[in-house]
């Protein structure tokens, strides 16, 4: 008779201290789990319960398709990556994926190791300008292509803009043309939404469970968006944004 795993929620960070306190790792499901029950070492590890497949409040609708989604320069890496405690930031990423199927949400394509294609979580923002209230909506998963063109300001950043450009175009079936209206336009909201600081409202996390770390008030932000891009351009490693399988995230 097979035997229910104990399943472990790991941090990635953390996964060399879980496995030498006796953690296993299941590669079908990619989750730890403890070989016995009653392991005192890995009782810090245990799983809770469930984040619910819609999260309270979350609108699944909003922003379907591919769509380059610039995230204000006021708000760059302080999303919900950054204000969500890390061991249920890999509870809700799990959530987050399975309920894709484990699929690009919009392009279809699964996780790609070779091709170094991953699965990425991505946030769906409102912005009420008058309240100046930046309000988490709705978490897709993303391929790592499709979040490049998500983020295409920080994919310009990199280098990376020809790629993501020519995979707008294939995937959404834009001209060319259309493509570089469609980035222009992105752009122009961009810096319209620029010029506000924000005030976070995670409350869809909040209200399904989800352990919050103390964001950055609405001031602060902008000083952290400037000291990591900072850093990004000297070449110094820093904390990422949204997660994938790999940990990796986007800024812009």
């Amino acid at each position: 008779m097979a035997v229910e795993r104990i399943w472990l929620d790991v941090p990635f960070a953390e996964k060399d201290e879980a496995k030498a306190a006796g953690a296993r790792w299941d590669p079908t499901v990619r989750r730890w789990y403890a070989p016995r029950p009653g392991v005192a070492a890995l009782e810090r590890w245990a799983a809770g319960a469930d984040i619910p497949e819609l999260l309270p409040g979350e609108d699944r609708s909003l922003g379907s398709g591919l769509f380059v989604d610039l995230v204000p320069s006021s708000c760059w890496f302080t999303n919900v990556r950054s204000c969500v405690v890390q061991k249920d930031w890999d509870r809700l990423r799990r959530m987050i994926y399975a309920r894709a199927q484990d699929r690009c949400e919009a392009c279809g394509v699964g996780q790609d190791r070779e091709a170094k294609r991953w699965l990425e979580a991505h946030e769906r923002w409102t912005y009420d300008s008058t309240r100046r209230i930046q309000t988490l909506k709705r978490l897709i998963c993303l391929c790592t292509d499709c979040h490049t063109v998500t983020h295409f300001g920080f994919a310009n950043i990199r280098g990376l803009a020809p790629q993501a450009r020519a995979h707008l175009i294939k995937v959404t079936g834009m001209t060319p043309s259309q493509a570089d209206q469609h980035i222009a336009k992105a752009f122009e909201v961009w810096k319209t939404r620029s010029r506000i600081t924000w005030k976070l409202d995670l409350s869809i996390l909040t209200n399904a469970g989800v352990t919050l770390a103390p964001p950055p008030d609405a001031a602060a932000r902008a000083d952290v968006a400037h000291e990591t891009l900072r850093a990004e351009a000297a070449g110094v490693p820093r904390q990422l944004g949204s997660g994938s399988r790999t940990g990796t995230g986007r800024g812009q």
